[in-house]
């Protein structure tokens, strides 16, 4: 594993977007893996007088760490609400049918479903909310877009997990984030226990970015949907990682919610307990940070994975 930045003409490369050449800051999916400091803020605005629902000392934390907790974004009875909605889509046969909704590889249970805000109501309400898009504005200092969203149900005894990963790598090489501007949120539609699989975070490793060795394979969504393969870094590379930061496992009841930054090395083990463990999963993307063509891939992921142009705001 590199733990240099490459050469300059590697590492700034250019991809031409709708109106401009685009530096590519983050070189990944080459022959070789690389590690490199990130580029880019973490909190894009002032803590001290960024006017959302965060307090300035919840913004430090996610400057330090690269996520932040809530006990309690939302009420039991929203909870119930969400969770009757991710029933019903899930139930539904034409979601199921649906190219949006993933199965897990070994069975026929559903996985996730993506872009629950335009499938659904409920979720697109959701959105909206000033406690769910507000924070996100705080965070990345500008007006957002939805960038994806999912529900990810994870039924007991035998759910897969999702391996280790940055998020930031994936959305980069194959939908064309060009820079560290996105935060996702994951609101608990269940009990997040130490055993059902539930979410795990190396802090501060937002703060380096590794990337990938290895191209990327035509359509490579259909199977990293699934089971993700290209876009994951070495064992070498995760062991620095754990070694350096830590392993943080995030617990916690239906309502609490994590935002956490796009580049958090992240994943989760396999729910092998009888006690399922569901949440949606949003991202908010600055709209000073619309997607362009992909890095390292070629050609973008359909739209229900990553937003395409025009990008219109929450509001």
């Amino acid at each position: 594993m590199s733990t240099t930045s490459p050469s300059p003409a590697a590492a700034f490369g250019s991809i031409a977007g709708a109106n401009a050449t685009i530096p590519d800051q983050y070189p990944s999916r080459g022959a070789t893996e690389v590690r490199i400091p990130r580029a880019d803020p973490v909190v894009w605005a002032d803590p001290e007088t960024a006017e959302g629902p965060c307090e300035p000392f919840e913004l430090r934390e996610f400057e330090r760490n690269g996520f932040l907790t809530v006990d309690q974004l939302i009420e039991p009875e929203e909870v119930e609400l969400y969770r009757n909605e991710l029933d019903r889509l899930a139930s539904d046969p034409a979601v199921r049918a649906d190219e949006r909704a993933i199965t897990e590889s070994k069975s026929d249970e559903i996985r996730s479903i993506f872009e629950v805000h335009k499938l659904s109501q409920v979720f697109a309400d959701l959105v909206r909310d000033p406690r769910v898009v507000g924070r996100a504005r705080q965070i990345l200092g500008s007006d957002v877009y939805v960038h994806q969203s999912r529900v990810n149900v994870k039924p007991g005894f035998g759910a897969s997990g999702f391996y280790w990963h940055s998020d930031f790598e994936t959305w980069h090489a194959e939908d064309g984030l060009p820079r560290m501007r996105t935060v996702s949120i994951s609101i608990a539609l269940t009990e997040n226990l130490d055993t059902n699989g539930g979410l795990m975070i190396m802090p501060g490793s937002h703060h380096t970015f590794v990337g990938c060795a290895g191209e990327t394979p035509t359509d490579n969504y259909k199977k990293s949907l699934k089971m993700q393969e290209a876009g994951t870094p070495s064992d070498e590379a995760l062991t620095a990682l754990a070694d350096e930061h830590g392993i943080r496992l995030f617990t916690g009841k239906a309502g609490s919610a994590t935002l956490f930054d796009c580049n958090c090395m992240h994943g989760s083990g396999d729910n092998i307990t009888p006690y399922p463990r569901s949440n949606v999963f949003i991202v908010f993307n600055s709209m000073e940070n619309a997607a362009v063509e992909p890095f390292g891939a070629p050609a973008p992921r359909p739209e229900f994975i990553g937003a395409r142009p025009p990008f219109q705001p929450v509001r």
